[in-house]
């Protein structure tokens, strides 16, 4: 058999090849090429590749995958003799920049009897997609937050690594790849170690566990690892991902610390609390002072409601309560009428706001025992009344004076919503006395925000629309209480 009818058979048997194949001569001229390596070149005939190898650098541009411009093509490498395989290069068209490929080449070298070459190939696979995959992969790999880092299972060594996991553990990339996962022990103190390093080694799924890293200052770090194997090109590795438990373990720490400070200050405050469920207001905890002033102890009422228990005297006053609680969140200084576990009515000052306690919603309420002083005001007036009765021994202005301390505000005081919050008569005071609304939060100690949201509650009681309307209607009932001294 001739080598020309070699040849000849040898360009049938590859031609239709999925594989680019290309033949070189010795002398550097391309023989043939294949249609597999003419389009994995975006060329359709051998002289638009080139006809020879310089021919060929000039229409191709060639980088190696580690970013360094080759000295020599694999092209070149094959004319040589050079037996490689699994040499990944970027190819670009000198002439059509945006024409490029990813190629995986190798060499075959066919030699005759006497040992010459024969027969010199170079055979190209397009990894193009592959590599786009590869690149995609790696960018979501490093641009995601959470801490990962990936091994190769053949011999158990970090490949890859992203800044969260950096950022995590204050290691360098530097220190990371090329060392095994038993020098970087990203399963250390796991909860279940065993397991961990049995799935490891069989390339299985590793399950969430928490475990302690060591640090590279000297510390720890508490995380959540898990372990999912994949394939990196066509290398089985095993990706693992963290979860970072020290900003949790902290929040829990501050939580229970919070927790903590708010029951003792709950418990050892003097004025009689209530703490209940914001939408059912079924009682979950009272306070000692709340035992002490109105009898019910703490076993008795918890898991119980107002209303279950019978507490307020007038139950349309509690539906009004519980209203404005859902409605607005709180209640301030409310006079109401509340009943002794004796059956004894107490007349009281509730204030009420709801509060966020882990992740339910709670009504806090605080209950003032102003029952001798509304006897001591009572009193006091049925001891005006009783002055008043007879007049002859008190000057006219005296007597003025008596009648406004007996009823505060003259003959119009029937007309006073009895909605109104004792911060609502300080404010509305205040609004009657010129006072605008940065004077009245300076004076109040309170934020111009919450002043306007008082006095829009005020506006809302009053049926009236703007302030102008509110002094007309506080100057005839009254306000501000200095006009009356």
């Amino acid at each position: 058999m001739t080598l020309g009818v070699d040849r000849h058979e040898l360009r049938q048997i590859i031609a239709g090849l999925s594989e680019g194949v290309i033949l070189v001569e010795p002398d550097q001229t391309i023989a043939y090429a294949n249609e597999a390596a003419l389009a994995m070149h975006g060329a359709e005939s051998i002289e638009e590749l080139g006809e020879t190898i310089d021919a060929y650098r000039e229409r191709f541009s060639l980088r190696y995958r580690n970013n360094r411009s080759p000295n020599q093509y694999p092209i070149e490498r094959v004319v040589s003799g050079e037996v490689f395989q699994d040499v990944v290069v970027e190819v670009t068209r000198t002439d059509r920049p945006d024409v490029d490929f990813v190629h995986s080449l190798r060499s075959l070298v066919a030699t005759d009897r006497e040992g010459k070459p024969s027969c010199l190939a170079l055979i190209l696979k397009d990894v193009s997609d592959q590599f786009e995959a590869e690149e995609r992969f790696e960018a979501t790999f490093n641009a995601n937050p959470a801490p990962a880092v990936i091994c190769r299972l053949s011999d158990l060594r970090h490949v890859k690594v992203n800044l969260g996991f950096l950022e995590m553990t204050g290691y360098t990339r530097d220190a990371i790849i090329g060392r095994s996962v038993y020098e970087i022990d990203v399963l250390a103190n796991a909860r279940n170690r065993e397991l961990a390093v049995s799935r490891l080694n069989s390339g299985g799924t590793i399950p969430q566990m928490e475990a302690c890293l060591d640090l590279p200052g000297g510390g720890t770090r508490h995380v959540i690892v898990a372990g999912q194997p994949m394939e990196l090109g066509d290398e089985p590795c095993m990706l693992f991902t963290f979860a970072d438990l020290e900003l949790r373990r902290k929040a829990e720490t501050a939580l229970r610390q919070s927790e903590e400070r708010f029951a003792k200050a709950f418990r050892l405050t003097p004025v009689p609390t209530m703490l209940a469920r914001a939408d059912t207001f079924t009682i979950t905890g009272v306070n000692e002072a709340f035992s002490r002033i109105f009898g019910y102890a703490a076993d008795k009422v918890t898991g119980r409601s107002p209303a279950d228990l019978d507490l307020w005297v007038h139950d349309a006053a509690r539906t009004k309560f519980e209203s404005a609680v859902a409605r607005t969140g709180y209640v301030l200084g409310l006079e109401i009428c509340l009943r002794h576990e004796d059956g004894t009515n107490l007349d009281c000052l509730v204030s009420a706001e709801r509060v966020e306690i882990g992740d339910e919603i709670y009504a806090l309420l605080v209950l003032q025992d102003i029952t001798e002083r509304k006897r001591s005001e009572r009193d006091l007036f049925g001891a005006i009344e009783t002055v008043m009765a007879d007049t002859s021994w008190f000057s006219r202005g005296l007597i003025e004076k008596l009648a406004n301390l007996r009823q505060p505000g003259g003959d119009h005081q029937d007309s006073i919503s009895p909605n109104m919050t004792v911060r609502e008569r300080q404010i509305l005071d205040l609004i009657c006395s010129g006072l605008d609304d940065d004077s009245i939060a300076k004076r109040l100690s309170l934020s111009r925000n919450t002043v306007r949201n008082h006095a829009a509650a005020l506006y809302r009681k009053l049926d009236v629309h703007k302030r102008s309307e509110a002094i007309v209607w506080g100057r005839k009932n009254g306000f501000p209480a200095s006009a009356t001294n």
